[in-house]
């Protein structure tokens, strides 16, 4: 290693000790062909991510350098030489960057090559992107593409090494693809979901338990149960209010703002009812900056959604249970914030607090009056810490019904005036505003069995293809 990087390596060691140690068993879990199937099967993944680099060949990629990182089973690796790109450094820790050498070593067959178009030019880099090595072996690229994503988008903290891959291989006016990522977070009530829940750590009230009194363990059961995200699939009818959002550039992101940020809570409420907690998922954005295209090519913009509204991909949603349900009324406001900071599991502490305010007061709250309120006013506060690694599952969900249920069915209570509304002749309606009208229909791409298209109801760019 030349003084310079030595000198790189002492100023870094964010990058150089922490992340370089970091558990083995993360790289094991993604070295096994069982868990890259489980992400090339989801189709919305995996399509969404064929159409941004395939669709942009001629603007961004063609005769490119790029860099692929945390590649797996490098199939999108495989989709940049598609695209035409000139070599593409496929950098992965695990196990999968041996296994990515014998498809490659396939393509350079004389006689009987499989994947001919892949042969010289892909090198696979086996090793984590923030070894200090590597500045020295690797040149500057054009184009870093990445799966860096988990649960609500931040888990696994893989976005920590796309972002320093960028801070250290990307030339100026570079592109990052995926481009950005969207947090969203959104009141719901699940009163089953609750229950299941409670139900659970009930089990730990037992007086004689083959003789056994469980009551002690009760407190430590219900704080484990209550902080523990619920990741499966639900439906977009418990939504309760519209989602905050929170976007992560990954072009101007830092790693410290990676490793702590904070999310403003500020919703509508739509039903009078019980709040049963937090509900989240991402979308991604793949908008190649203009900076990185060939001249006189334009680029081809794609967008990606894990909602509840969308099809189901494998990262599914999230919900974050309030120990204690919160009563809501139609047309109240709910402030306060959602703090997220790492952890050591790869993952994230959450931390909320939340106020019920009515709607003439949150409309002159002063965010000194809001800390006041969150500190004094018990009725109407709620607090929560949910660690975001402690996942359990929920696939209760299995799809809406032929004929939607009404609101009161799930205790969820319209304003009088909304109910009555519902009457009106239907030209006089206004547009529906629910999440559940986002989605119209999914169909294939013609000549292709993986490319799938879903329209939009929404106002969107109709440039744009939605994933």
């Amino acid at each position: 290693m030349s003084k310079e990087s030595s000198r790189e390596a002492e100023a870094n060691p964010r990058e150089d000790d922490e992340v370089l140690h970091r558990d083995p068993s993360y790289f094991q879990y993604y070295s096994q062909l069982q868990h890259q199937q489980n992400m090339l099967q989801d189709y919305v993944r995996t399509s969404s991510y064929h159409s941004a680099i395939t669709l942009n060949g001629a603007a961004l990629f063609r005769d490119r350098i790029v860099m692929d990182v945390g590649a797996g089973s490098g199939i999108l690796s495989f989709f940049a030489a598609q695209a035409g790109a000139k070599h593409v450094h496929a950098v992965e820790a695990s196990g999968m960057a041996n296994k990515m050498k014998v498809i490659l070593e396939a393509a350079k067959r004389k006689n009987a090559a499989r994947n001919a178009y892949l042969a010289d030019r892909i090198t696979v880099v086996g090793s984590k992107i923030e070894d200090p090595r590597l500045l020295e072996s690797t040149p500057k690229v054009d184009v870093i593409i990445s799966e860096p994503i988990g649960v609500l988008l931040v888990h696994e903290r893989m976005l920590e090494s796309f972002v320093y891959a960028r801070d250290k291989f990307l030339r100026p006016g570079g592109a990052m693809l995926p481009s950005s990522g969207t947090i969203h977070l959104a009141p719901f009530s699940d009163a089953a979901l609750w229950n299941e829940t409670i139900t659970k750590a009930r089990f730990w009230q037992q007086d004689s338990f083959y003789g056994v009194d469980l009551n002690p363990y009760f407190a430590p059961a219900f704080d484990e149960f209550f902080s523990a995200p619920v990741v499966g699939c639900f439906s977009p009818t418990t939504l309760i209010g519209d989602s905050v959002q929170c976007e992560v550039d990954f072009h101007t992101v830092t790693l410290a703002g990676l490793k702590e940020f904070v999310i403003p809570i500020d919703w509508q409420i739509k039903y009078t009812g019980l709040m049963h907690g937090v509900a989240g998922w991402f979308d991604l954005a793949f908008v190649p900056p203009a900076s990185s295209l060939h001249p006189g090519t334009k680029s081809s913009t794609v967008y990606m959604s894990t909602s509840p509204s969308s099809p189901a991909t494998h990262w599914q949603q999230v919900r974050l249970l309030l120990k204690q349900p919160l009563a809501v009324n139609a047309g109240q406001v709910i402030r306060g914030q959602v703090s997220m900071k790492v952890n050591d599991q790869r993952s994230y502490d959450m931390e909320a607090r939340i106020i019920a305010l009515d709607e003439e007061e949150a409309a002159t709250l002063t965010e000194e009056g809001l800390s006041l309120l969150l500190d004094s006013q018990k009725s109407r506060t709620r607090s929560a810490l949910w660690y975001l690694h402690e996942q359990t599952y929920n696939y209760a969900y299995t799809g809406e019904p032929l004929e939607p249920a009404k609101p009161e069915n799930a205790n969820l209570y319209l304003p009088v005036e909304s109910l009555l509304a519902e009457s009106i002749a239907p030209a006089q309606r206004l547009p529906s505003t629910s999440h559940a009208s986002l989605v119209s229909s999914v169909h294939g791409v013609a000549d292709s069995q993986t490319d799938f298209i879903v329209t939009s109801s929404s106002n969107q760019d109709p440039n744009a293809m939605q994933y």
